[in-house]
């Protein structure tokens, strides 16, 4: 555009420079003595200007229009080339959106699909819900009652004693009982140990403050009904160690097992009381959640199996001893009968040798005389043995030459 609007001026300048020129010719002819022509030179130049002007715009305008043209040229090229771009960048996004939908779609099919399932799983999920709340409501109810939580506590006691293996080796209380200065004590449980003493148990922990503290919202509440369990744990302990159970029994371990039926009641405790443990152990009372006395009675389980393995290693010995006596016994009696029938046969064969020698040929001069026509029939020795028994311990046997044997035996 911009060489078309130099080229238009360069052409507007010769045509003014020509003009000027042809202005001056004309104005030295009019200044020859004519005095009836006149040259109008201003309006000759207007003329000329409003001629340029003419032709600048025209050229101005055929210029912006060409402008306009080629301007509107590249920008529909632009525009082409940019869109071009754009679709190759938003393609790889066009293809994820269209698999996006697509996974959208499967989705709400699926769930369109499993609503009916999930809508009678989330049912069965709140009734379930509901039914705990209203058990565990029940049991909290159950437990604020002493006997309610003695039977529970007794049934925590039986649990772990059946998964310890221990069931043959646990007397409770309706098994045991012990007199003493104060009278009648009945444990909850006696474990018999297997050099014959018993450990004592104690199951009946009083928990009527940590109920009371579950049920509160409180801070500062809580924190004194467990300060309140705290100090009931430290009265049952120290109640356990004046009945001095381990002083009743034969043989006792000098300590008596004090049994918390949940591992919350003990460790909740503890927090607030760290020395609880170490306080009621001087007093020889030895506080036990049911893991540890999960622990306590398998340890003592193990102690049982290596003492019966014990006693059936010598029953074993002993029937062993036995055995080979008996079994001396026998081949001894086997050798005599072997013996004997070696005397048998030997006999036998010459009781044969005398009937040949002697008697056949006797009976032979029967038939030859015709007394009888019937072959007698041949006897023929016992020539196979019975096989000897060379084992050593018959030489050693002491019942090797006693005439009782059978009676032994």
């Amino acid at each position: 555009m911009n060489v078309i609007l130099i080229a238009v001026v360069a052409f507007l300048s010769v045509a003014v420079g020509y003009l000027l020129s042809q202005l001056r010719v004309r104005t030295e002819e009019v200044d020859l003595p004519q005095p009836e022509a006149r040259l109008d030179t201003e309006g000759l130049v207007t003329a000329v200007k409003e001629a340029v002007d003419a032709q600048v715009s025209k050229a101005a305008q055929s210029a912006l229009k060409a402008n306009n043209e080629l301007a509107g040229q590249l920008i529909d090229e632009r525009s082409r080339t940019l869109e071009e771009q754009t679709k190759n960048l938003l393609q790889p996004v066009t293809e994820q959106m269209d698999q996006l939908k697509t996974s959208v779609g499967d989705l709400k099919s699926s769930y369109e699909k499993n609503k009916g399932s999930f809508e009678a799983l989330n049912e069965n999920l709140m009734h379930q819900i509901t039914e705990l709340n209203t058990r565990t409501g029940a049991l909290a109810g159950a437990l604020k009652s002493p006997s309610a939580r003695g039977a529970w506590g007794e049934n925590q006691l039986r649990n772990i004693i059946d998964l310890s293996g221990m069931a043959s080796f646990c007397d409770f209380s309706e098994q045991s009982s012990v007199s003493s200065n104060d009278g009648l004590l009945r444990p909850d449980l006696t474990v018999r140990l297997p050099n014959g003493a018993f450990l004592v148990v104690d199951s009946k922990v009083p928990l009527s403050a940590y109920l009371r503290m579950q049920e509160l919202d409180d801070s500062v509440a809580r924190e004194a009904e467990l300060k309140s369990h705290v100090k009931a744990l430290q009265d049952h302990v120290k109640a356990l160690a004046d009945k001095r159970y381990w002083a009743l029994f034969d043989d006792a371990p000098d300590f008596v097992v004090m049994f918390v039926p949940g591992e919350s009641f003990l460790a909740d405790a503890l927090r607030a009381e760290p020395a609880l443990v170490d306080e009621a152990m001087r007093q020889r009372v030895v506080i036990a959640s049911p893991m540890s006395l999960m622990a306590l009675l398998l340890t003592i389980a193990r102690g049982w199996q290596t003492t019966q393995l014990a006693e059936n290693a010598k029953k074993v010995e002993e029937h062993g001893r036995e055995l080979h006596h008996r079994v001396g016994t026998t081949l001894t009696a086997m050798a005599k009968t072997g013996r004997g029938l070696e005397s048998a046969t030997k006999a036998y064969n010459e009781m044969v040798g005398s009937v040949e020698s002697r008697v056949l040929p006797t009976l032979r001069r029967f038939s030859e005389l015709g007394v009888s026509s019937d072959e007698l029939p041949e006897v023929r020795p016992v020539e196979s043995a019975a096989r000897t028994i060379t084992a050593n311990e018959l030489e050693a046997s002491p019942n090797a030459e006693d005439p009782d044997i059978s009676e032994a035996n």
